[in-house]
Parts: C-alpha cells; structure tokens; sequence
C-alpha cells in the first residue's frame, strides 16, 4: 500500500509506514495523508542501531498508562447530558467552509503551491476567512488563521498538550527497541520527561552558565568565515551562508547538549560528523521508508557513541573519588531523573531541535540587513556602544541591546521557523468560534498566516524592526498569539533561551566585525517550505571588513 503525502509530495512504502484503516471524520492522530502537518510540528527537530548501545539500557523504559487526565475546571465539559444538548448551540466542522482533497491538490500541483504551504495559509485565510477545514479523504484538518482563535485552542488543550501522533516515529523506536521521547511520548510520560529538562534550559541564570561555551562556537565561526570571504574572487562574499550557518547550529548545540565539539567548523570535517549531518538532512524529509530508517540508524549511532563515551568519563573519575563536573549531559546522566535509553533519544531529539531555528533564522536576518543599510547602522550603533572595542558581549550587556532582540523578532515574524504548528485535542471537546470540535480533532495553528496579518503588522512584508521597540515609532499593538515563533504554554520550545543567546552572540559579533552587503547583481529571496521555512536557494553576501 501507498501513502500519498500530499504536502511533502513523496511516498511512504508499505511495511513501517503503512496507512492506517479509515476512521471516522476528524481524527488524524496517525494519518500519513497530511504529513505536512505532521513535519510542522517538530519545531525544535527532530535512529538506531541498539549495538551502540549496552544491551540492558537500549530497551524502552517503563510507561506508566496515561491516566486521570485532567479536563480542566474552566473548559467546556460536553459529556454531561444538559452539555450535550448545549451542543445544538454550536455549529460542527461540517459547516466549516474550505478545500477538499481535490481542490487542495489543484493547489499544490497545478498553481505551484507544493513547496509554499506558507502562502498558502496566507491565500486561503483570504478565501475562507480565520477559521477553515481542509479534507483528505476521511480526514480533517482545522486550520485556525487568527490570534484570537490560536489562543482559544491553546488555552483548552489541556494539561498535556498533544501536537500530532508520529506514528513513523514511535514505530521506528518500537522496531528498534528504544526509548520514545518528548515527540513520541504523551501524557504523564510526557510531562516527566519534560519535567526533568526544563530546568537547565529555560531558566536565565542556567542557561547564562553557557555563554563562554557559544562565545567559543561563535570565534571558530568568524575564523571560518574570515578564511572564506578571502578565499572568494572579491575577498569578500561568502557562498552558501546558509549551508555554513546550518553548521555553525550543529556545533553550537552539540557544544551544549553533547558537551563535545563536533568540528563542524573545521577545513576537514570528522567523517562522522558528516554522516550525522546528512542523516539529519535526510531524516527531515519523511521520505521513503528505507532511507528514514537508515538516516535514524545514523542519527542513533553517532550519538550513543558520543554519550557512552561521557558515560564512561563520569565512571572513571567516580571510581577514583574524583568530584564529577559538566554542563547539560552530565547534569541528566549523573541526577538519575532519566534511564540511559531516555538520554539517548531526548539529547538527540534537543540537538535537532537547535539546528534550524538558530541556523535559518541567522541567515535570513543577515539577508535583511544588507538590503537595509539604514537598519543595520542602527544595529552597529548599538552593540558599538555597549561592547566597543569588539568586547565580547555578556549575558548582561544584552539586556541593553532592545534593537539587537527586535531585529530577532522581527525575523521571526517575517519568516517563522514553523510556519505551522499542529495540536490535537485528546482531552477535551472544544469550542472554537462558536463551533464545536469533538476530541482527537487535529487543528493545524497558521502561525505564518497571522504573523504576515496587516491588522496585526501595518506592512506585514516588509522587514521594520522598530516595530518592537517600546515606545517606538512604528510600535503598533498586536495580539500576543499573532506571532509566537517559540509557541506558549508548557509546549513552548524548550531550547529557545539557548537560540536565542547563541542568535544574539552571533549577530552582534558579526556586527563589530563587519558590513553586510548585498552580492552584486544577486537577486530577491524568497522562502519555501520544507518541513520548516528555508531560504529557497542558496544565500551568497559579502561582508566587508570594518576599521
């Protein structure tokens, strides 16, 4: 049997990936028929051989049933019998007004919407209004195009929010005998998990501890992109700065999550830093089902071998009464919080997750600011002023530098890394917009529809960092859900305090270095969709050397 994956336009074999049996209207918890929606929900990332791994430690752990899930006191509870007849008060997807299977592949094949699912939402918001659902067969799909709405969904998810069912994903672990993750697993597993990698991640003065690590990924960066620009015809543009930032992500996180540097940043690239960046490559497309398996076999491999390695680090200063001292990894491997099978997939699921978020959108803020001289002067100003000398700048200093986090913002808006984000709603029965959504509907959240509304953003297109500026200028008053490019709420990324410090550091260094200009007689960038927003082409600038 064939899956027809309509927005990734490639096709699952039978076999890992067979389709499931039809099942009634809404419920798209392991459907293969909209895999857009389920690549979208990623966002931070995304294996395995079980020899890397001790035998005893490769099973998956001990799940507890997900039980006693809360409803939640302010949501509507639509199973009592006077709530039941409230029902009729409603109106029901079926009065929902949008494309069927038919029409959506008319616009994805014949008017070119097939890698531009973004402005699709964008066109389709035009046609149907906020709220729309789009039919795959026995499928559907909620796609919600306004803050207003987004909020609704958001704030009746419940206490363990679900984005969508992986199926390929759980049986993949399954198959190979592994832990799930925080994308496979739900529920209270979920929320344990979660719980025991929020605190090093999210809180400000942990993840300050980090700071002199990224300030060294980001020196190696300049060196590589110093030894580039002079080795161009110019002596000054640098071909592919994408693919080069996609690297920088790699060893950033990895410098992180791993504590180990993957010399992604050298001249001669380790051979299995090779393989774990094309598998990566590779993984993010969903397609066939052999080369999935062969990318997560990669992906697996190359990870245990890095933390078995930490691993047995740790038991040899504990045999000798050495005190243990690390980051992240050794943090989760030496608390106990996490069975080593769980370790594994987690820390390599959170080194996905940081790749693209900090690598496209650094490539695009650079894009912006050498076709906006005015912006970027105003930018070079700052960190100037705050950091001269090239001073490197401190956690500290970044909190006086409004114009460097606007700039990020305003990227994040104009191209948001996901520019959709998927929930399904598996405790409760909802009310969005006066209708009425049983459980296990899948809403699909267009992020890039409203953060590109121009009753949202006055001149949604174009790039105005001042928009973000309090008491600014152009400061306009948006809905806080028109734009969240890191989501809200207990689902919210885990590693935005890492992206966002490794972007700031980044950029600003960058700034005191150099001018970012355009490559003469390059052309305008557009973005496409591929699983996550990328440039469509690779992004060639020149950067000048400042006095």
């Amino acid at each position: 049997r064939k899956c027809v994956c309509v927005f990734a336009c490639v096709r699952e074999r039978s076999g890992l990936f067979s389709c499931p049996p039809a099942r009634p209207s809404s419920d798209m918890s392991s459907s293969s028929s909209f895999c857009f929606v389920l690549r979208a929900t990623l966002f931070c990332g995304l294996r395995g051989r079980t020899s890397a791994a001790p035998r005893a430690l490769s099973g998956s752990p001990n799940r507890s049933p997900n039980r006693g899930l809360r409803s939640g006191g302010s949501r509507l509870n639509l199973q009592t019998p006077a709530a039941a007849n409230r029902r009729h008060d409603y109106k029901t997807m079926d009065d929902l007004p949008g494309p069927n299977l038919a029409t959506t592949a008319y616009w994805l094949f014949v008017k070119g919407y097939a890698d531009k699912s973004h402005a699709m939402q964008v066109e389709h918001q035009r046609i149907y209004g906020p709220i729309w659902r789009s039919q795959f067969g026995p499928f559907n799909l909620i796609n919600v195009a306004a803050p207003e709405l987004i909020e609704q969904v958001i704030r009746q998810e419940g206490r363990y929010p679900t984005r969508s069912f992986l199926a390929h994903w759980k049986e993949y672990r399954d198959m190979r005998g592994q832990a799930y993750g925080l994308h496979v697993d739900k529920g209270p597993e979920w929320h344990r998990l979660r719980s025991v990698l929020n605190p090093k991640l999210l809180k400000l003065q942990e993840v300050s501890m980090y700071a002199p690590i990224v300030h060294d990924v980001v020196s190696d960066l300049l060196k590589r992109m110093e030894r580039l620009r002079l080795r161009s015809q110019d002596q000054a543009t640098i071909f592919d700065l994408n693919g080069e930032l996609y690297k920088f992500g790699f060893e950033g996180a990895s410098s992180i999550v791993f504590e180990t540097r993957l010399g992604c940043l050298q001249d001669e690239i380790p051979p299995d830093t090779v393989r774990f960046i094309s598998a990566v490559g590779e993984m993010l497309t969903l397609s066939e089902t052999v080369r999935f398996v062969k990318a997560w076999d990669d992906l697996y491999d190359v990870a245990t071998q890095i933390i078995n390695k930490k691993v047995e680090e740790i038991n040899t200063k504990v045999n000798q009464g050495e005190q243990v001292k690390g980051m992240y990894l050794t943090h989760l491997l030496s608390s106990n919080k996490l069975s080593l099978a769980e370790v594994y997939i987690t820390i390599t699921e959170l080194l996905l997750g940081g790749v693209d978020t900090t690598s496209n959108t650094l490539c695009w803020t650079l894009y912006e600011l050498a076709r906006d001289e005015e912006a970027q002067e105003q930018l070079y100003k700052e960190v100037t002023s705050v950091c001269p000398g090239r001073q490197l700048p401190s956690t500290e200093d970044l909190n006086r530098m409004p114009y460097l986090k606007a700039v990020i913002k305003e990227i994040l808006r104009l191209y948001p890394v996901v520019p959709g984000n998927g929930r399904l709603t598996v405790e409760n029965e909802v009310i969005i917009d006066n209708y009425w959504f049983p459980k296990k509907t899948q809403f699909h959240l267009c992020h890039y529809a409203t953060s590109h509304d121009e009753k949202q953003f006055p001149e949604p297109e174009k790039f105005i960092p001042n928009r973000w500026i309090r008491h600014g200028p152009n400061r306009f008053q948006h809905h806080p859900f028109s734009s969240i490019p890191f989501g809200v709420g207990v689902r919210a990324c885990l590693g935005r305090r890492i992206a966002e410090l490794e972007m700031y550091f980044v950029l600003s260094r960058i700034m005191q270095h150099y001018k970012v200009v355009p490559e003469t007689g390059g052309s305008s960038l557009l973005p496409k969709t591929r699983t996550l927003l990328i440039p469509s082409k690779p992004v060639n600038l020149r950067f000048i050397l400042r006095d």
